[in-house]
């Protein structure tokens, strides 16, 4: 049967007039790059000159860089734990790199709210790529249980001091790999655990970078959560003396220096590392998805670097991994997105790694966690400083080293160590704006803010019999 002319074009008056459904808004990718004992000073655009890393400098150029960004602490886990459930060491789960059963350290546990798992519920596919740190597979912290579909590489960090592995771990599979490694005895500390290479045939890096250039081809058109913990630059404390920092494929750029072996390796790690995230920088340009895309670059915690860059790494802090000093915890952090992010800008908001959390959430639209200790970023990212909240204080925790506390509020930051053997410790105090490198303790001269800040430390934290002071 013929369709009556007439017919046809009733219905096309009728479509052109019918209200057009909105558009649903596109869920912005989420990259996190987090590295492994990288210090404050350890890139050229936060005022590196002995170490190249043109990737990263270029992305600061093109997007944010944070003068005044913290770690979730100075050590491994709980920075990650920090992050993972955006509440500070006062209150997330994992407070410590504590060992466990039968490897691996303390799991998080099973329903605790994290980053992964709300983006997941908001769409998102999620991928892990590098060290977890947070359980192994047979343990409620397995990342699959935490809202990640898929992961790649370490979950025990003790395994992760190896950059040229045995194996890694995919989705709770062991990958072989073609390397040769030496494990310590059992009655060392890492229980038989720790190794080094004996034969380096393939670098975990680059598995790394492979898997992650993977990830986004095979996403590129869903939204996707890309968290990337890479472990340059962590020394590998169990390898042969003077080779703490070999583990890499070539000493590169630095090979003709005079320096020690050490130094050279520690700077080829961060030049090598640049490179490979340079590779998947180039291909969310060649997908088309720079518009789209959220990139972080932060470290975990201050350096702990060998020699020349001892003194260097943190600058121009006080302090290294381990300490609660800014140079444990001050760390360098860029964001970018394309038409998004004003490029070229610098930032002085003063925030830690909680704030990820709150952040991803506004930009998923999903409500945030009443569990979190962090506020978004967003307005600062999208250029409206006026608009963005403020902490009234940062506080950490730090269960190693006869447990230490610290607190910064406003220009004043204040530490107190051997809290262990005395729980009434007086504090330290500094004032960040006349001493970054907290060289001079105000505590006497300014009693009321001392007193202050002993109260936060006091009264912020909840109690845990797991960590208890």
């Amino acid at each position: 049967m013929k369709t009556n002319f007439l017919t046809l074009a009733a219905l096309a008056s009728l479509t052109a007039c019918a209200p057009k459904a909105e558009k649903e808004p596109e869920l912005p990718n989420i990259i996190f790059i987090i590295t492994d004992d990288q210090g404050y000073n350890d890139l050229g655009s936060y005022g590196a000159e002995l170490i190249q890393t043109p990737r990263l400098d270029q992305l600061a150029t093109e997007g944010m860089r944070f003068t005044n960004h913290y770690a979730g602490t100075s050590v491994c886990a709980p920075s990650r734990s920090a992050f993972i459930t955006g509440q500070h060491t006062g209150h997330t789960p994992i407070r410590g790199n504590r060992q466990w059963k039968p490897s691996g350290q303390m799991p998080l546990p099973t329903g605790t709210i994290t980053i992964s798992s709300l983006l997941k519920g908001a769409g998102y596919t999620n991928a892990l790529i590098g060290k977890w740190g947070l359980g192994i597979d047979v343990t409620e912290g397995n990342p699959l249980n935490h809202g990640f579909d898929h992961y790649f590489g370490y979950l025990d960090q003790v395994l992760a001091h190896n950059h040229t592995p045995e194996f890694l771990m995919r989705n709770d599979e062991k990958i072989m790999l073609n390397n040769k490694v030496q494990y310590l005895s059992e009655d060392h500390w890492s229980k038989g655990l720790g190794s080094y290479p004996l034969e380096m045939n393939e670098f975990s890096q680059d598995l790394f970078a492979k898997e992650a250039l993977q990830f986004v081809e095979n996403n590129k058109d869903k939204p996707f959560f890309l968290y990337y913990p890479v472990i340059i630059p962590h020394d590998n404390g169990e390898a042969l003396p003077g080779k703490r920092y070999s583990e890499v494929p070539s000493f590169g750029i630095y090979a003709d220096s005079l320096w020690t072996e050490e130094e050279k390796g520690y700077a080829a790690m961060l030049t090598y590392l640049d490179a490979e995230l340079g590779k998947l920088f180039d291909k969310i340009s060649e997908l088309g998805l720079d518009e789209n895309t959220l990139i972080i670059f932060t470290s975990d915690n201050g350096g702990q670097s060998p020699g020349r860059f001892y003194e260097i790494s943190n600058y121009p802090f006080r302090g290294i991994k381990r300490d609660l000093y800014e140079g444990g915890l001050r760390v360098p952090m860029i964001a970018r997105w394309t038409g998004k992010i004003q490029p070229g800008t610098v930032s002085d908001f003063i925030g830690a790694s909680w704030d990820f959390m709150p952040t991803f959430c506004e930009l998923a639209g999903i409500p945030v966690p009443e569990t979190t200790d962090g506020i978004s970023i967003l307005p600062t990212l999208m250029g409206n400083p006026d608009q963005q909240l403020q902490h009234e204080y940062l506080y950490w925790e730090f269960h190693e080293n006869n447990k230490k506390q610290a607190v910064r509020k406003g220009q004043w930051k204040a530490v107190r160590n051997n809290v262990q053997d005395d729980p009434s410790r007086s504090i330290e105090l500094y004032d960040l704006e006349t001493d970054p490198g907290e060289t001079t303790d105000l505590s006497s001269q300014f009693p009321a803010v001392a007193e202050e800040m002993t109260q936060l430390m006091d009264n912020t934290r909840r109690e845990d019999p797991n960590w208890v002071f």
